[in-house]
């Protein structure tokens, strides 16, 4: 149908959710173009939008049509139960209990928390449950306006392109997606709520990744789950395992409108406002902070008497050097160790790696491409996990878990600071340390954002203009560029074939220094996205040649 047609039908349809009526009858134009030009995608973190009325957005309908082309795979594939939970967002809860009725009426057994739970707690009541897959109602750290929407398979981890797109065949053999809704019969006993045994064994699990569990901790830590699910998870395992911790009291409880915070991403500054003021008012060590739905860590260290917070790739790199120094330290041997990180993270982990005798395996953006390498090394054990990591501030310290988790980090990062504080270093002083080690890394990104129906012909204009007039940083030879959409690689002059590697939209260039330069579309927001690691003698160097780097890819981009 055409925009106008399909906006047509929908007003008029009887199953509209009385909820959006009214909304799509106040549209503008502009709003009804956006919201019905196209449908809601899955990207690299699944399906995520602006919450509206629309194919084009997030609600009931939507979630209904991708859960039911969830159920027909599953069904057609012998597999009969399914692990759910959700975040504090808007409607999240509600979506979520209808997915839940929605499965049952396919005869698919679904095991639903009660309440919020974070991301990787329902990652790990996939696996501790024996289910077949796994949905999570989230949109992480996006703003208030937005929802989203996770499948995992068995073993926990977020669908590899090659399962979503089975799920994908599924959706597309759909009819019209206001008929999609549970039947009115459902068995109701194929539906259950997750009581606290998993939970419990989930903490459990939790506290055994402690690697100094007598260390001093005789300081302080501030702590903020910025209105999201990882209140109680956090807070429960730092006292379980004997920090003193202290939450921001304002962004405690979950909230929907995240009230009292500018911001729910740790990525952005805002995020740390409230948690820096406790910080200060008790002289805190260290102070952290979740993203909504608990993937993702944020961390500020007190260093020389002021706070510093640490970017993703340097959490990665801490968390990274403790585990491989503690594993030397403590006589813990591992076999053919490797540690996953992304094509968009820096490469001093590789660089940290190396120096620990560590391997060190790259994947595309999106850490369902780690869970799946350690199912892979699971089966032939060539090599055994270790750590992995985002530059997002994800990272995961034990894959009982198959995706970021945020309260692993919390704990292990805890850990860290104590052990290097009983030697009169902070973290500041050990990631120092690390730099003078391995090479001085400043690492950044930004993003051009790209909204509305025509944004996504503008961003595809800006990846084909950069394809085809590759960057030539002004005094810096590129030594190699990878196009991972075309598979091909670009090197004295050769152009090969990658050997095996899965499909996405980046381009990466490699620069004689020892920097390199990322570009992509982002999976689950409209923006074209550049990630800079820029290598120097000296961070002061780094930086400053950062900045012109920047400004050359900005210029490439206009």
């Amino acid at each position: 149908m055409e925009v106008k047609e399909l906006y047509e039908h929908w007003k008029n349809h009887p199953n509209l959710d009385p909820s959006l009526k009214n909304e799509l009858e106040n549209l503008s134009e502009k709003e009804i173009l956006d919201s019905f030009y196209t449908d809601v995608q899955f990207g690299t973190a699944g399906m995520r939008g602006l919450m509206g009325v629309g194919p084009n957005r997030l609600n009931i309908h939507t979630i209904r049509k991708a859960t039911l082309g969830f159920a027909n795979y599953l069904n057609k594939n012998s597999k009969k139960s399914v692990a759910i939970g959700y975040d504090n967002r808007y409607n999240s809860k509600e979506f979520s209990y209808d997915c839940a009725k929605l499965l049952a009426s396919k005869g698919i057994k679904a095991y639903i928390f009660d309440s919020l739970r974070p991301t990787p707690e329902l990652s790990f009541a996939v696996r501790y449950l024996k289910c077949d897959g796994g949905i999570m109602v989230t949109a992480s750290h996006n703003p208030k306006e937005y929802n989203g929407y996770k499948l995992y398979d068995e073993t926990g981890c977020q669908l590899i392109p090659e399962l979503a797109q089975n799920v994908i065949d599924e959706i597309s053999l759909l009819g019209d997606i206001l008929e999609i809704k549970p039947d009115e019969d459902y068995d109701k006993s194929l539906i259950v709520e997750i009581n606290d045994e998993v939970d419990k064994a989930y903490e459990e699990n939790v506290l055994g990744i402690q690697l100094r569990k007598d260390v001093e901790k005789n300081f302080k830590i501030a702590f903020s789950p910025e209105h999201g699910t990882s209140n109680i998870p956090v807070m429960s395992t730092l006292k379980k395992a004997g920090y003193d911790v202290y939450e921001v009291e304002c962004q405690a409880y979950p909230d929907p409108a995240f009230s009292n915070t500018k911001t729910p991403n740790p990525e952005e500054k805002g995020a740390y406002e409230e948690v820096l003021k406790l910080a200060k008012e008790i002289d805190a060590k260290l102070l952290l902070v979740t993203d909504p739905d608990g993937d993702r860590m944020g961390v500020g260290i007190k260093h020389n008497g002021e706070y510093i917070v640490l970017n993703g790739n340097q959490t990665g790199a801490l968390l990274l050097e403790y585990v491989l120094s503690s594993y030397e330290d403590l006589g813990i041997k591992v076999e053919n160790p490797c540690m996953f990180n992304t094509i968009v993270t820096s490469d001093i982990g590789e660089a940290i790696a190396r120096y620990h005798h560590c391997d060190n395996e790259r994947t595309l953006t999106g850490f369902k491409y780690i869970g799946n390498k350690v199912r892979q090394y699971e089966k032939t054990h060539e090599k055994n996990y270790v750590f992995g990591y985002e530059e997002s501030y994800g990272s995961l310290i034990s894959p009982f878990v198959r995706d970021k988790d945020a309260t692993q980090a919390c704990l292990l990062l805890a850990e860290a600071c104590a052990y290097y504080l009983k030697q009169g270093k902070t973290l500041i002083d050990v990631m120092n340390e690390a730099y003078d080690k391995v090479g001085y890394y400043y690492d950044t990104q930004f993003s051009i954002m790209l909204p509305g129906a025509d944004g996504a012909a503008k961003l595809q204009e800006i990846m084909n203009k950069i394809r085809n007039n590759p960057l030539q940083v002004p005094g810096y030879k590129t030594l190699k560029i990878e196009d991972y959409k075309l598979q091909k690689v670009y090197e004295n002059g050769n152009v090969e074939d990658f050997k095996k590697h899965d499909v996405s939209d980046v381009l990466k260039y490699y620069l004689e220094d020892g920097s390199f330069i990322a570009i992509r579309p982002s999976g689950t927001e409209p923006k074209c996205k550049c990630y800079l690691s820029v290598k120097d003698k000296s961070m002061d160097l780094a930086k400053a040649k950062c900045d012109g780097f920047i400004a050359y890819v900005k210029s490439m981009m206009e």
